[in-house]
């Protein structure tokens, strides 16, 4: 569980820059809102049951006319886990400048931007309707009653006001999110609006269990983001096994929180931060994460040039950092095997051996707490390069979505009944 003083986190970065514009009253209100954060509640155990990974959105990947300035955008998520207390959380961590929230709202889903107006409610912040979220920053809102089932949809309105030109988002969605000019949070319906499938703004959403529950968090590319899962259906691989884990009875207390980012790598390049630069936030400070499931790296070797040993080595040396920074948290990390990309972009005999040399390592070293084989899994037995004809979206790199419940069927529940 982050500590309360998360709910008004401001990073270094941002320290500076409001140093630098002499915005020291603002300071001061956001460290009262500091103090404030600091009481919590003692009986609260916040588990993550749903979220996504920040970037900054490129510029293809903005939000559609009207913006998001002075509007309301609506967005939809699809939890994991259930509960009657829920919490939001806001990032403006890649913002150049403040992003004000005039007001938020949540409800139950009643499809294509449609809400339950009886289970609309506002959310606060720090006891107000209203938030101003600095440059670098991120925000929770405050707990709120509200019951939300497992594997349920749920609809997170927002109006801003003004908004930095650099939006924090997540591009992948694969979710339709409702652009609407002016003030409509608490419209039922917006027929009438704007469409994208993106995520802006919203990264997470907490539910406070007093049971042992407890989160597994999967980082990963496009492959745990969902390229080639159908959009507003929920079939990503970590979506599968959430659902899973909710047949099974001793894994029903247990969420999911996809932590992907399409196009993104382990050491450099890519798209978004990498994932060893963004492995605190994304996987260590998640509330109540107790497992993690590490499948990247592709993107490292079908980006490498050469011989591929280095890349294969520098890849191994990220893990075994990863596997040391969970242990350190009292987390179990488990190794998935990257799957097979033959005739895809990335195919090379070079390529290929990089791949070999990673899954052998993952298959056998011993340091990962248990090994979750997707390459075993999707490969086809004539053609163990190749992903097996129903597993492929048809790029011959990103499963389908039969190949993605194939992951997820793979996947032994006992893992998390430790």
């Amino acid at each position: 569980m982050p500590h309360p003083i998360a709910k008004y986190f401001l990073p270094i970065r941002a320290f500076f820059q409001l140093w630098r514009r002499g915005r020291f009253g603002f300071l001061i209100i956001l460290l009262a809102g500091v103090d404030q954060g600091l009481a919590g509640n003692p009986s609260e155990h916040w588990v993550g049951t749903w979220g996504t990974s920040p970037q900054l959105t490129e510029l293809k990947n903005l939000p559609p006319p009207p913006g998001l300035s002075s509007n309301t955008l609506r967005q939809v998520v699809h939890v994991s886990l259930g509960g009657d207390k829920l919490r939001i959380r806001f990032s403006n961590a890649f913002g150049n400048g403040p992003l004000e929230i005039i007001a938020a709202h949540l409800a139950l889903a009643a499809g294509a931007g449609a809400v339950d107006p009886a289970s609309d409610r506002t959310l606060a912040f720090a006891g107000k309707p209203t938030v101003t979220i600095p440059a670098g920053g991120a925000v929770w809102s405050d707990p709120i009653e509200f019951r939300a089932g497992a594997l349920s949809d749920l609809v997170v309105s927002l109006h801003f006001g003004k908004v930095p030109t650099d939006i924090t988002g997540h591009p992948g969605s694969r979710a339709t999110s409702y652009l609407e000019s002016d003030d409509a949070v608490k419209a039922a319906q917006m027929s009438g609006a704007a469409t994208t499938q993106h995520w802006y703004v919203l990264t997470g959403v907490d539910v406070d269990r007093p049971d042992a529950s407890a989160a597994i968090v999967t980082l990963g590319d496009s492959i745990t983001d969902g390229r080639g899962s159908e959009p507003d259906r929920n079939n990503r691989w970590p979506d599968d096994l959430a659902a899973r884990l909710q047949t099974n009875s001793a894994t029903a207390n247990l969420a999911v929180l996809n932590q992907g980012i399409g196009g993104n790598c382990v050491l450099r390049g890519g798209l978004g931060p990498t994932a060893t630069s963004r492995y605190d936030r994304d996987v260590l400070e998640q509330s109540a994460a107790r497992w993690v499931i590490v499948l990247e790296g592709v993107n490292d070797i079908g980006g490498s040039r050469g011989t591929n040993t280095a890349v294969a080595q520098r890849l191994i040396e990220a893990y075994q950092k990863m596997i040391d920074l969970a242990h350190a948290k009292k987390m179990r990390i488990y190794g998935a095997t990257i799957l097979p990309f033959g005739q895809s972009f990335y195919d090379s005999p070079a390529h290929e051996t990089a791949r070999q040399t990673v899954n052998e390592w993952i298959r056998t070293s011993g340091r990962f707490d248990g090994v979750i084989d997707f390459d075993a899994v999707t490969r086809d037995p004539a053609k163990p390069t190749h992903l097996l004809s129903a597993a492929d979206s048809g790029d011959h790199l990103h499963p389908s979505v039969r190949g993605y419940q194939m992951m997820a069927d793979a996947i032994d529940l006992a893992l998390f009944e430790k």
